[in-house]
């Protein structure tokens, strides 16, 4: 199987049909809060990839990704079964929406984009600046980081799906709080161009990472 093998320290439930997954960081590996990688497992002894965001702010000793668990999907529900101290591989990280510590941050997720935005939001706390979170999801994930991030200062906004005026609202409210980073579906991503539009910003300044 090609891609470099890790072990999969442990697998914890972080919400509704949601899990994380801490992985042993292979050596060599240095990867920024929104990169992704390419993970490979054979679960029914036919090999499956599916590409994962980071949902850690560091990568040092291990790191994490967060995984949508559909039960018909074909790697997901068996990630999900895992116990820890099974081997994945994985490729990269790929991509260039990066979060390098530099300054405030406003990060808006929609549905597993909830990963890579907690862990920038994360990320730029630790390094001593001010996060905003958006979030829009009808069953929230990673809450308890999310609670976390607000006790620590963050403004954090959970919004119900299809509430696309409490959106709008919100990005508006929080654009010129810092650099914008945009995770999501396809849908999703558009509604945030377009509410950063009307907010009278331009949307190609925001980080927009599309799930497809």
């Amino acid at each position: 199987m090609e891609g470099t093998a890790v072990t999969v320290e442990s697998v914890t439930e972080v919400g509704p049909s949601t899990v994380a997954l801490e992985l042993a960081t292979p050596e060599d590996f240095e990867a920024l809060p929104g990169q992704f990688v390419l993970l490979r497992a054979a679960p029914e002894g036919e090999e499956v990839a599916r590409h994962y965001t980071l949902s850690s702010p560091t990568v040092e000793e291990t790191f994490e990704i967060t995984v949508g668990v559909d039960p018909d999907g074909e790697l997901a529900p068996w990630l999900a079964s895992l116990e820890g101290g099974e081997t994945v591989h994985i490729e990269g990280p790929f991509g260039t929406i990066t979060y390098k510590n530099d300054g405030d941050v406003v990060a808006i997720a929609g549905g597993p984009g909830i990963g890579p935005a907690v862990a920038i939001a994360e990320a730029a706390q630790e390094a001593g600046h001010d996060a905003a979170v958006i979030y829009q999801d009808d069953e929230p994930a990673h809450t308890e980081r999310l609670e976390a991030l607000s006790e620590a200062g963050a403004a954090v906004t959970v919004l119900e799906s299809g509430d696309d005026e409490s959106l709008e609202s919100a990005v508006d409210a929080h654009l010129e709080d810092g650099q914008c980073y945009v995770f999501g579906f396809a849908d999703f991503v558009d509604r945030v161009a377009e509410a950063i539009e009307a907010a009278g910003e331009d949307p190609d300044e925001a980080r927009i990472e599309n799930f497809g």
